[in-house]
């Protein structure tokens, strides 16, 4: 004979309820799959400016009232067909243009809503003249920024990585930026993320079942012990994952490459000839810099936020001190510095060379001094021998091999911005190490891009610390650590229900049978 289920329902429902009442729990971003909002929105969804088409995009159930308004349709068009047609003023009947028009069932469309768009051309006054008819019919505005996405979200068309990938892909302008972009919003970083919630549910409702159901005799001995391996695993997988060095936050908003030096070393010529234009003033007058100077550059395929600073040295113009001390902070904000040194001021004997190098980087990057650990930190820094037109070719020769032979130093480049002597070599050395910072977006693991998914995953790892701390003394305390990691990690991807920890409770243990 059975025995009474009525209580153990009900311990079951507190243990939703609780889970519902949870501080954690509160605030969480969960999409559902109703229509967020019952008005029919409409925008433009190509570029703005002339162009040779333009689309607009309709969304909502009035979508098949505006396609029989604008272009005459008597019955229904099939889904994703283009029809060519001819686009009127709903009020006027006045011809705006000819164009193509398509129709989009929900919830097989983007928004997961009844969708029309119109392809015409994309001249201004045609824009302004369809934009203004169909915020002529009733029941239709135009759509608030971003409302097409988030409305794709709440239909569950896409996760919030996912909508994260797109904005990103709409903004790439490189192709290792366009790579990593596409990989997320194909929703490989959310599936990584949603198959560590997936474990922390489980977790969390065979904690929750120990807690409610243990004493009936209902759960099977060493779930416990199960969870705790569990536990371990997602603690050291989330831990692997954040130790990346920052390589995909880096190609998302570009790598930051700073130019340093002392006064006159060439450090504008550099900025200058890498970008291809005149973007810095030069002049053989020492301090002409004064402030940061900024450039973005395609670098093999990687973005890179180049900067050009004033010369490191001591002066008494107040101006310039200025100028000196941003430049210091921007290079302990870079993740590569390019240290220009001319080649002119090296010692004549080449087996000097090194030496006066490693004083010349303590004197411009104090924190990369040998006491700091030079060799350990010499992965952020290039050396530009610049000036290299001046130097008898026999000395540059022998000075390149004695550098070759001293590992404790930089990578070191001969350069003339002058004549661009070198100017190949020294792009393959930067274009490797800006690849290097970045990583391949398309091989191993996605990569974390976002500041707000790192901060999450630090989060988890510090409530998973929790499960630890309290697992011994008290089961319940330990259970809302492993509920607070689930809550954050639910918070990247804005996916996480109390009602699916019940049911992982109800079919792993056949409770209420």
């Amino acid at each position: 004979m059975l025995p009474c289920t009525c209580g153990l329902w009900r311990s079951a429902f507190h243990t939703l309820k609780t889970f519902r009442a949870s501080p954690s729990a509160r605030g969480l971003c969960i999409p559902t799959r109703a229509v967020c909002d019952a008005e029919t929105i409409f925008a433009l969804s190509s570029g703005h400016g002339r162009c040779g088409v333009a689309v607009v995009r309709v969304s909502g159930p009035a979508s098949s009232m505006v396609l029989r308004n604008m272009a005459g349709l008597t019955q229904a068009l099939p889904p994703r067909t283009a029809l060519l047609r001819r686009i009127t003023d709903p009020q006027s009947k006045e011809l705006l243009d000819r164009g193509l028009v398509l129709w989009f069932k929900g919830p097989h469309s983007f928004t997961g809503e009844d969708s029309a768009e119109f392809h015409i051309h994309g001249g201004p006054a045609v824009i302004t003249a369809v934009l203004q008819a169909l915020g002529s019919l009733e029941g239709v505005r135009p759509a608030e920024a971003g409302e097409f996405t988030r409305r794709a979200f709440h239909a569950g068309k896409l996760g919030l990585t996912e909508v994260e990938g797109l904005g990103d892909l709409i903004h790439a302008e490189t192709e290792a930026q366009r790579r990593q972009a596409l990989r997320q919003m194909d929703g490989e970083l959310g599936r990584l993320y949603q198959d560590w919630s997936y474990r922390l549910k489980r977790c969390l409702a065979h904690v929750e079942a120990f807690i409610d159901f243990s004493e009936d005799e209902l759960i099977e001995d060493g779930v416990l012990n199960q969870v705790d391996s569990s536990v371990c695993q997602l603690e050291t997988e989330i831990e692997r994952h954040l130790k990346d060095e920052r390589r995909g936050e880096r190609l998302r908003t570009g790598v930051q490459v700073v130019i340093a030096g002392a006064t006159n070393a060439g450090k504008s010529s550099l900025l200058n000839t890498l970008c291809q234009r005149p973007a810095a003033i030069v002049s053989p007058i020492a301090g002409t810099t004064r402030d940061i100077v900024e450039t973005s550059l395609d670098i093999g395929g990687f973005p890179v936020l180049l900067s050009d600073t004033a010369g490191l040295r001591d002066s008494s113009d107040s101006v310039e001190r200025e100028g000196v001390r941003r430049a210091r902070q921007r290079v302990e904000q870079a993740d590569l510095t390019l240290v220009v040194v001319d080649s002119t001021q090296l010692p004549p004997d080449p087996q000097l060379v090194p030496a006066f190098l490693q004083e010349h980087l303590s004197t411009v990057l104090p924190s990369l001094s040998p006491e700091a650990g030079m060799k350990a930190a010499s992965d952020r820094v290039l050396l530009v021998l610049n000036k290299s037109d001046l130097v008898p070719e026999e000395q540059r020769e022998r000075t390149e091999g004695e550098l070759r032979e001293s590992p404790g130093l930089p990578p070191a480049c001969f350069l003339s911005c002058y004549t661009s002597t070198g100017l190949e070599d020294f792009l393959t050395v930067l274009q490797s190490r800006v690849k290097t910072l970045c990583g391949d977006p398309l091989s191993g693991a996605p990569s974390l891009t976002q500041a707000r998914h790192r901060a999450h995953l630090q989060q988890s790892v510090q409530a998973l610390n929790q499960y630890h701390q309290y697992r011994d003394q008290d089961l319940a305390l330990a259970a809302e650590g492993v509920r607070l990691a689930l809550t954050h990690l639910g918070r990247i991807t804005g996916r996480v229900g109390a009602e699916e920890i019940l049911d992982i409770i109800f079919r792993d243990f056949c409770i209420g049978k």
